[in-house]
């Protein structure tokens, strides 16, 4: 058996979330042990490979846009579009301590720390019906999350005087000890030796993320109706399986809320090397490809376009007869519009890269379209309807895409065109259009042409799958971080904070996140429990 480890705080998990609550503590002047189950050079979980987009209210930023956000109105739409009822009495006032305090302790908090902000801000989730975000907030890391991360764990470093921080790689927490009513410890493994690990510590901040991380838990907390696809790929992280969350609520009597909510997404491919099995990318959809079914005919009647409503996409796409959907374009449109989220497909902005980010910006990414084409059997290429008809018919391994369907599904769109830009009469167009009235979107959107526009080919196909990424339920907390049990009581000793405590509350978002609240949602819930300690 290991040796017993004592410190004024135990951080379980090395995610953001963890990592701001062992820099805050050390700051603080206490000791800290942080048990991360991950390897060493995978230290800061999902946000090292995260994009970096954050939603955040009242900034200079948005102010130099002419972007008039308040609080009071982000708070209306986050719970106008998250459906927050009344009752949801702590998601309610974490969501209003995010919209308040987004500015000053985070956007703020990060700019002291050398982090900057990418010149633009975008507006996403706007809602079917504008219900989203009312206006742009979506502010992106310059060097993505993985500048973040780095920062942070330098500055973790930085803050370790006199050797208050013990850090332990490969370490996973399986119990929690109590005593007098009070915290007083943990148990874990050394999953390298297989040995018995034991910790001594007053005050347990569990920051070990979500708890869809595996397919079987995230089909136990599916909400009921709701339509479940028959498979889906892995987009979080494999080791958040819920186990601590039971553990908490069975023996400390903690509460989990809103489980079967999850941010998924809709438009996910397979990684062409993946991490771990089932992983897969999040793609960003291209707003100008037609969404198709298995058979290659456009699925509606209202068709699917992304950057309104993603919960409303991961539904519709969930209820189609096959696991998968089609998305069809040309090389116009994907040199354009296509991405992927996460620091990994996006080189110049990670490794701030400026000028060849505005020149991709503006001339096109084909290096990422070409990249796709090398190494994603899911991403087609043909210079013919008819061919590609016949390369998705082999991906797929069936004879459902007809080329006739094919063909009159393009031509059906591509008629919208037939007598002029003024004339047509189509939702997908509509929403384009809407769209490019924003600069930073005009840039990231093609002006609506017809699919066999001459020059624009050669045609593609990409074979998406839902994937699964946030959980949006958790261990439900009050303001201070402290979890909760059924009566409402802090459980002494006990915090949550990040994705863990479903950001804050148990489920600050409900059914919906305007986007770009989980990084600002780990930052925030973990100062708000070492203030409390």
């Amino acid at each position: 058996m290991d040796r017993v480890n004592c410190s004024d705080v135990l951080v379980v998990g090395g995610g953001l979330a963890g990592i701001v609550t062992a820099l805050e503590a050390l700051r603080a002047g206490r000791s800290v042990t942080l048990v991360d189950r991950d390897a060493r050079e995978r230290f800061g979980g999902l946000a090292l490979w995260a994009f970096g987009g954050m939603a955040l209210i009242g900034t200079p930023l948005q102010a130099r846009m002419k972007i008039p956000d308040t609080p009071e109105i982000a708070l209306r739409d986050w719970r106008r579009f998250g459906e927050l009822s009344d009752t949801d009495y702590w998601p309610l006032q974490w969501a209003r301590y995010y919209v308040e305090r987004s500015r000053t302790e985070v956007y703020d908090w990060l700019v002291s720390h050398g982090l900057k902000f990418m010149p633009a801000v975008n507006w996403v989730e706007r809602g079917l019906q504008g219900e989203g975000n009312g206006l742009p907030r979506y502010h992106v890391l310059w060097g993505t999350s993985r500048a973040l991360t780095r920062t942070l764990i330098a500055a973790v470093r930085a803050a370790d005087s006199r050797g208050r921080l013990t850090l332990l790689h490969r370490h996973r927490i399986t119990a929690l000890e109590t005593s007098g009513g009070a915290i007083s410890g943990a148990v874990g493994v050394n999953e390298e030796t297989g040995g018995e690990a034991r910790f001594a510590a007053p005050l347990i901040v569990l920051a070990m993320g979500g708890i869809n991380g595996g397919h079987e838990e995230a089909r136990a907390n599916w909400v009921k109706g709701r339509p479940l696809p028959h498979s889906m790929l892995n987009g979080a992280h494999p080791f958040a399986d819920g186990k601590l969350h039971h553990w908490a609520a069975d023996a400390l009597g903690a509460q989990v809320t809103h489980a079967g909510e999850m941010w998924n997404y809709a438009a996910g491919i397979p990684h062409p090397f993946p991490h771990f099995e089932g992983h897969g990318l999040s793609t960003i959809p291209c707003k100008s490809a037609l969404w198709l079914n298995h058979k290659g005919e456009r699925i509606g009647p209202q068709p699917l376009v992304t950057g309104f409503d993603t919960h409303e996409l991961c539904q519709r796409v969930a209820a189609q007869e096959r696991p998968y959907t089609w998305h069809l374009l040309n090389w116009r449109i994907a040199a354009r519009e296509f991405a992927i989220s996460g620091a990994e497909h996006n080189p110049r902005i990670r490794d701030m890269q400026m000028l060849a980010f505005v020149k991709e910006t503006l001339l096109g990414n084909h290096r990422l379209v070409r990249q796709m084409q090398r190494e994603c059997r899911h991403f087609l290429v043909d210079a013919t309807l008819a061919g590609l008809a016949a390369k998705m018919n082999a991906l797929a391994g069936t004879d459902d895409i007809e080329p006739p369907t094919l063909k009159a599904t393009v031509e059906a769109f591509d008629a919208n065109f037939a007598n002029g830009d003024k004339l047509h009469n189509d939702d997908q167009i509509r929403r384009i259009l809407h769209a490019r009235q924003w600069r930073p979107d005009r840039l990231r959107t093609c002006k609506p042409a017809p699919l066999q526009k001459h020059g624009a080919g050669p045609y593609i196909a990409i074979q998406m799958q839902l994937i699964t990424r946030k959980s949006l339920g958790g261990l439900q907390t009050d303001l201070q971080s402290r979890a909760l049990d059924a009566a409402g009581r802090p459980i002494s000793g006990l915090y949550c904070v990040g994705e863990a405590a479903g950001f804050g509350g148990g489920g600050a978002s409900g059914k919906r996140s305007l986007e770009g609240t989980f990084l600002p949602g780990c930052i925030l819930t973990a100062r708000a429990a070492v203030r409390s300690m």
